[in-house]
């Protein structure tokens, strides 16, 4: 059915009722502005670790994403682990620093117009206190032996940075300390050793400079804000901002294979109702002016999880980054690329990863809702509709992005694990009517770009293909290509004097539509 307004008639002998949908408006009239619109969005950006940083195929696509979504910061996991070099005693047991790769990362990074938002862990093998590891790549997550001797390390690094890229730089960047320490795969010490380790590592950076920005606990499931805001407040600690964790799953917050299978949850506000409670909890303890960054989040906390895959996750992203609003600094999605070896390396192109790239830098439907949202003007117009965002830019031209999202797994019958990794044809919604009013008289370019099922869909194609474990050269141009974000069609449209024009775009489940309209 290809209308939303329709009328259907059931018969009970001689009586007749008769039901009528309501159609999904979008009114947008020119003249009203919101205000300047709110990139917290595109503020930041998750990858896996850092030595990953240093591959060739990672920086391409990195180059190609901040190109085409523009996200300002680049956060990830192990800058200091031994596989960056950074730390060693020599003989006589003193400490000699290395910071060569990481130089080689953070250039490139800057060079490209991006800036680190730097998570200081883990820790280096000489700096243990023990031997436990987390991930593929040995990540040492034991606290520190000698907590004076991490602190130097810290204080010299930073003051490393501070020559190399200079001070007013290093003002613009964020400092946090470790990753998920309330998880015991994470960090095997005490909350009580976490908020040590923060207070010395927040001394560290505030020694090189006080305008420096330090902040924690980066905690999974949104906890230990209520305590590191106590810690901080009864010992003078500096803190700078607040960063959290959310992941839209129903179950456990750490599993790199995805063996225990995970379930999308139903509830309407996971996610973003998380985000929304942890800003009111900040507040009610008098932070209002303490930033909040969500400094990883996604449907899924496993990267063995198709619903990354799938043409579900680009609706997904735009219905909780529009639910957040302005409730978070920062929503940093987890991650930008599949070049991602937690579990070790990926032995499938399509494996349920995080990233909005495959390895083979395939762009997954979840890429374009970041894109689509870069296209966006930078004044917001008033708008009711609760999918939906409507810009326009300095030139005057305005663009309406707009999606539907719809929870089709099977309420906690089916795993994610089997669901997605099936071919899923996307039911109709009927139709989306834009309502245009007050617009300047004159022809535009209207043009159409969409994501859903089969469209910019790379995932569903691959399924098709039978799911190769291999893909040949062949395979991936024919995914690049059904999978280029290139415009549906080009049309024109005259508005006249009365500034008034009405459009009907039908939907499906999970579609996601960008329309730009430029004058001519």
């Amino acid at each position: 059915m290809r209308k939303l307004e329709f009328i259907f008639t059931i018969i009970f002998g001689c009586f007749a009722i008769t039901f009528q949908a309501q159609n999904r408006k979008i009114n947008i009239d020119y003249d009203k502005e919101l205000g300047e619109l709110n990139t917290m969005f595109k503020e930041c950006i998750g990858a896996g670790r850092a030595n990953e940083g240093l591959r060739a195929d990672w920086q391409q696509q990195l180059a190609e994403i901040k190109k085409d979504c523009d996200f300002k910061y680049i956060r990830m996991h192990g800058l200091l682990t031994d596989d960056m070099g950074v730390y060693r005693l020599d003989d006589e047991g003193n400490p000699q620093y290395n910071y060569q790769y990481i130089d080689a990362l953070y250039d490139y990074i800057l060079e490209i117009g991006m800036k680190p938002f730097v998570e200081i862990s883990f820790m280096p093998n000489y700096l243990a206190s023990g031997d436990e590891t987390i991930f593929w790549w040995k990540g040492n997550i034991t606290p520190p032996n000698d907590y004076d001797k991490w602190k130097d390390l810290v204080e010299n690094l930073l003051k490393h940075w501070t020559d190399r890229y200079g001070e007013e730089e290093l003002k613009t960047w964020y400092f946090e300390v470790w990753n998920e320490p309330n998880l015991d795969g994470f960090w095997a010490g005490t909350q009580e050793e976490y908020f040590k380790l923060y207070k010395y590592t927040a001394e560290a950076v505030k020694n090189v400079s006080k305008d420096y920005r330090i902040g924690g606990p980066a905690t999974a499931g949104n906890a230990w804000v209520d305590e590191t805001i106590e810690f901080t407040d009864k010992n003078e600690v500096p803190i700078d901002y607040i960063s959290t964790h959310s992941y839209g799953v129903k179950q456990g917050y750490l599993d790199e294979f995805g063996t225990s299978g995970t379930i999308l949850n139903e509830d309407e506000w996971s996610v973003s109702g998380d985000v929304i409670a942890v800003r009111k909890k900040m507040d009610s303890l008098s932070k209002e002016n303490l930033e909040l960054h969500y400094t990883e989040w996604s449907s899924s906390y496993t990267p063995a999880d198709p619903i990354h895959d799938s043409y579900h996750q680009a609706a997904y992203i735009l219905q909780k980054l529009k639910q957040i609003g302005d409730a978070a600094n920062s929503m940093s999605y987890w991650v930008f690329t599949d070049i991602f070896e937690e579990a070790g390396p990926r032995f499938e192109p399509f494996h349920g990863g995080f990233g909005l790239m495959n390895t083979q830098g395939i762009k997954k439907s979840a890429y374009y809702a970041y894109e689509f949202l870069n296209k966006l003007g930078e004044t917001e117009l008033v708008n009711n509709d609760q999918q939906s965002y409507v810009a326009k830019d300095e030139n005057g031209d305005f663009q309406v992005l707009f999606w539907d999202f719809t929870y089709t797994l099977p309420k906690d019958s089916e795993l994610n694990q089997t669901y997605y990794s099936q071919r899923l044809p996307a039911k109709e919604k009927g139709e989306i009517i834009l309502d245009l009013k007050h617009i300047p008289k004159g022809n535009y370019e209207v043009t159409k770009y969409q994501v859903g099922f089969q469209k910019n869909d790379p995932y569903t194609r691959y399924l098709e293909m039978g799911a190769p474990k291999q893909l040949s050269k062949d395979q991936v141009k024919e995914l690049k290509s059904l999978s280029s974000g290139e415009p549906e069609n080009i049309k024109t449209i005259l508005i006249d004097n009365t500034g008034a024009h009405s459009m009907n775009i039908s939907i499906r489940e999970n579609d996601v539509f960008l329309l730009e309209f430029k004058k001519l």
